[in-house]
């Protein structure tokens, strides 16, 4: 994982660095790092043409750091205080954008690069929010940042991540210790435990209850992604729908009456280490009455997606719900779904938002998205950045659910999984058709990513 922190955090880890190393040392060290990046980007310095904007505070002295040390190597550099930029910045072929920091409030104009220019901002593209990616109508759009310490959540978030372009972070001596929020990366995929040699299939065993007659989508989508990740057995029930009818070949179909099916599908679980419950299961006052009453009680973790969570209906009646569990529960909504559960949209601090519905629900929380929150009650967050628009089609969803299932009933605890099934997710569909991916492409594209990781794990060894 890589540490992320947040503004406020990066605020007391730079006066403690400064109380130690001393800030002139954090300046000389950050504007090194801008410098050799700026070389880097333009393939050299000698005739090269470079305008600074600088600010007053520190981003503005890792500027100015910078520009000095570039024109010692040849380059043609002029520092422009924010103060003094015009709505077109000089003729040149790199911008280093350093007006404003992580500290930064409120609105930034930022004045436009000339054509042909690549703009290098350093810690965060200046009108953009450190904590939400949320950014000024002309905040900077960068081709590279170099960000110092760790990354931000700015970085990740909202417009922030296609403000920032390519991100490059530099420690330059600064402990960020282990920060509450952290991204994954693929050397995480190792979380999962790996297989034992005596394992059965029962030892990794999922069930999940979705679809409904004219639904049957759904349930495929996250019995195939649960078969495909590991899961050793899947039980797939569908209310209403005679077994057989979905066709994944290797789950195998429990016969679940349209009403009164609680006691069947609870009969399933004792052998089961998870459930997966709500794709295409319908909304019906009936069938929200036998899902409240499955996941009340369940003894295993529950994922709980789609038409499972309006089951839960609102946050006091989830509350009231989830409470009487004693497994760990996994929510998995998208903004509409969150909304309708928390009484109200994610605001635009994502991070906040999410840690707070988790801690009122006491469950793991995943809020969908491109950069996907996953933060547990006690606060701690997990993001995966590694989703896109290929996975902005329908069905998409139910192949999480069914990953995450699989995640648990392995072994890994339900907050790593949940937010370790997010990022497969996500690497999975990169790996996919750029365009034209279907929700039935993904459970083979994660058994391809799980596989690679599995094949390069067994080399290193």
């Amino acid at each position: 994982m890589k540490p992320v922190v947040t503004a406020e955090e990066m605020a007391e880890v730079d006066a403690k660095a400064q109380a130690t190393i001393g800030l002139q040392t954090l300046v000389e060290r950050a504007g090194f790092c801008v410098a050799r990046l700026a070389v880097a980007a333009m393939g050299g310095t000698y005739g090269r043409r470079i305008v600074v904007v600088a600010g007053k505070g520190h981003n503005g002295d890792d500027g100015r750091t910078a520009a000095a040390l570039l024109s010692e190597r040849g380059a043609r550099v002029t520092v422009v205080p924010v103060a003094e930029t015009r709505e077109v910045l000089p003729s040149c072929d790199l911008v280093i954008d350093a007006a404003f920091g992580t500290g930064f409030r409120g609105e930034y104009k930022a004045p436009k690069p000339p054509d042909g220019a690549i703009v290098l901002a350093v810690d965060i593209p200046s009108g953009v929010s450190a904590n939400t990616g949320m950014a000024s109508e002309e905040a900077v759009r960068a081709d590279l940042t170099v960000t110092f310490g760790a990354l931000k959540p700015g970085l990740l978030l909202g417009d922030g991540a296609d403000h920032c372009g390519a991100v490059v972070t530099e420690p330059i001596g600064l402990d960020v210790g282990t920060p509450h929020q952290q991204l994954l990366e693929d050397a995480d995929i190792a979380w999962l435990p790996a297989r034992e040699r005596e394992s059965n299939k029962w030892k990794t065993a999922v069930a999940v209850v979705a679809g409904s007659p004219g639904m049957f989508g759904s349930a495929a989508f996250a019995a195939a992604a649960a078969v495909r990740s590991g899961a050793g057995m899947v039980r797939l029930g569908s209310p209403g729908v005679r077994p057989g009818t979905i066709p994944v070949l290797e789950a195998v179909a429990i016969d679940l009456d349209e009403k009164h099916w609680v006691e069947r599908a609870l009969e399933e679980l004792e052998r089961c280490k998870a459930l997966v419950v709500g794709p295409g299961l319908g909304r019906s006052d009936a069938m929200t009455s036998e899902v409240r009453e499955l996941v009340a009680r369940a003894l295993v973790p529950v994922v709980i997606d789609a038409d499972g969570l309006y089951a839960l209906g609102s946050k006091e009646s989830a509350a009231e719900l989830l409470a009487r569990r004693s497994a760990p529960t996994v929510l998995t909504p998208h903004d509409g779904e969150f909304a309708r559960l928390a009484g109200g949209a994610p605001s635009d601090d994502r991070l906040k938002s999410v840690r707070g519905i988790a801690a009122e629900l006491g469950a793991i929380v995943l809020l969908k998205g491109a950069t996907t929150v996953v933060a547990e009650p006690g606060g701690e967050v997990l993001l995966a950045a590694a989703g896109s628009a290929r996975l902005a089609t329908a069905g998409t969803g139910d192949v999480l659910s069914g990953v995450i299932g699989a995640f648990v009933a392995r072994g890994l605890d339900p907050l790593r999984a949940t937010a370790l099934a997010a990022h497969v997710h996500g690497r999975a569909a990169a790996i996919g058709f750029e365009e034209g991916l279907e929700a039935s492409d993904l459970p083979i594209l994660i058994a391809s990513v799980l596989s690679e990781d599995a094949k390069e794990r067994s080399t290193n060894e």
